[in-house]
């Protein structure tokens, strides 16, 4: 198995297994729990990488579609892979771990903001350390990548829930960790950080730009 195909079922697997473990996380890990969210995000980037380059959310695949290091028509096969992996990562853990008690309470301005400014700060760091050319081959990037979850979680967490990443809100969504009526924020405030951060790569690397085309 080769090409987009094999890319995509990549990303939705490993995506499953990443909802799966956060909302284990949440039921087992107690305080502890950023830290097993961002071990396993880690981890599954290592194991990833070198199939699909292991974005497992769309902000991020958005900013690499952004930052030329991603086609169009893979972007759109990874999308669907990422929710659908999600959703079935919830619907596995909800059969074990059972639904919670009630929805993650948010205020939506400041919750905005910071799924926005979070998902940035994830997005950049997975452009420049595991797409750059300047920093190709280094073996630090999935424990940069999975050191920005953890920090997230623990600093903005209790504002937002800590999503960064729709894939991952629409299994939280699924299992009842996330309210419904929230679902969009979710959605567009990490979409927009992932952009911003493709054109932020954009502006400071404007020699490492090679367009991937179909």
């Amino acid at each position: 198995m080769t090409g987009t195909v094999r890319n995509s079922l990549a990303e939705g697997l490993a995506t499953l297994l990443f909802v799966f473990s956060i909302v284990a996380a949440i039921n087992n890990a107690g305080d502890f729990a950023p830290l097993a969210i961002g071990f396993t995000l880690m981890v599954l980037i290592y194991a990833t990488g070198h199939l699909s380059g292991a974005h497992l959310n769309p902000a991020v695949s958005l900013g690499a579609l952004i930052r030329g290091a991603l086609s169009a028509r893979d972007f759109v096969a990874y999308l669907i892979a990422q929710l659908v992996g999600g959703v079935l990562g919830a619907l596995l853990a909800g059969a074990i771990f059972g639904a919670p008690e009630a929805a993650v309470a948010i205020e939506t301005a400041p919750a905005f903001l910071v799924e926005a400014v979070f998902t940035f700060i994830l997005v950049y760091v997975v452009l420049n350390v595991a797409t750059s050319k300047d920093t190709e081959g280094n073996s630090f990037y999935g424990l940069a990548i999975g050191s920005v979850v953890v920090v997230g979680a623990f600093a903005v967490g209790p504002i937002s829930g800590g999503g960064f990443n729709p894939a991952v809100a629409l299994g939280l969504a699924v299992h009842g960790d996330f309210d419904w009526a929230n679902i969009w924020l979710y959605f567009v405030a990490p979409l927009v950080g992932g952009a911003l951060a493709g054109f932020a790569f954009r502006a400071f690397n404007a020699h490492d730009l090679a367009k991937v085309t179909a």
